[in-house]
């Protein structure tokens, strides 16, 4: 299995990644604040200090840079994944660049994730927001067929939505429990799915507990 060193940025990648992130944390914040309906682009320009035409240049639009949180995350994962050892295997080095993800990210706060699920229900957002979702799976499938050494593509795609829906569903079950943190939760449904999910399929497991049939709507991540 080929090892693929993460690149390189050079000081000018570095600073336009930098602008991007600020307006999009400009975008969200306001946004959160104020209500989406209430923010310009000139409002997200003016926060960070740098004119629209700025902002155009890395936006096309306000609902982008709110969304943009989820794309950004695919850099975070694209480089710890290029980073893990040539001789782990694919599955354990998957599971450690999206656990180191969320582990810089640390524990997500309640009441935050509440506002964010409010703005996010937005209809105004939800084209973006799945576009967004849909990206970081892309990105995903591609890195994976890049430390793999160029395996199947149509597999990778499968493998990244099956982690994209282990953070979904791992999310999920984070809002609607008290006191079970995040991260474990996790790392054993990533364990689940690398292994064939035997805690499911094979013989002689235990009587599954009473299922939760309250329901979330669409996962925030």
């Amino acid at each position: 299995m080929p090892s693929h060193d993460p690149p390189k940025l050079t000081l000018r990648e570095r600073k336009k990644r930098e602008a991007r992130r600020a307006l999009a944390q400009a975008a969200l914040r306001l946004a959160l604040d104020r209500g989406l309906e209430n923010v310009k682009v000139e409002d997200i320009a003016t926060e960070v200090g740098v004119s629209p035409r700025t902002f155009n240049n890395y936006f096309s639009s306000k609902e982008q840079a709110v969304c943009s949180m989820v794309v950004d995350r695919h850099e975070g994962m694209h480089e710890a994944l290029l980073g893990r050892p040539e001789s782990e295997p694919l599955w354990e080095a998957v599971k450690q660049a999206v656990v180191e993800q969320y582990s810089r990210e640390g524990e997500p706060d309640r009441a935050y994730v509440v506002r964010l699920r409010e703005l996010m229900g937005q209809l105004m957002l939800r084209g973006e927001f799945l576009n967004a979702h849909a990206a970081v799976e892309r990105v995903l499938a591609e890195t994976i067929a890049k430390r793999a050494g160029g395996a199947d593509l149509l597999l990778c795609r499968l493998m990244a939505s099956s982690v994209e829906s282990a953070v979904r569903v791992a999310f999920v079950h984070w809002f609607m429990s008290e006191g079970e943190p995040f991260l474990p939760t996790l790392e054993r449904l990533l364990d689940e799915l690398a292994t064939g999910m035997p805690a499911l399929t094979g013989a002689g497991t235990a009587p599954n507990p009473e299922p939760n049939t309250t329901t979330l709507g669409e996962p925030l991540c």
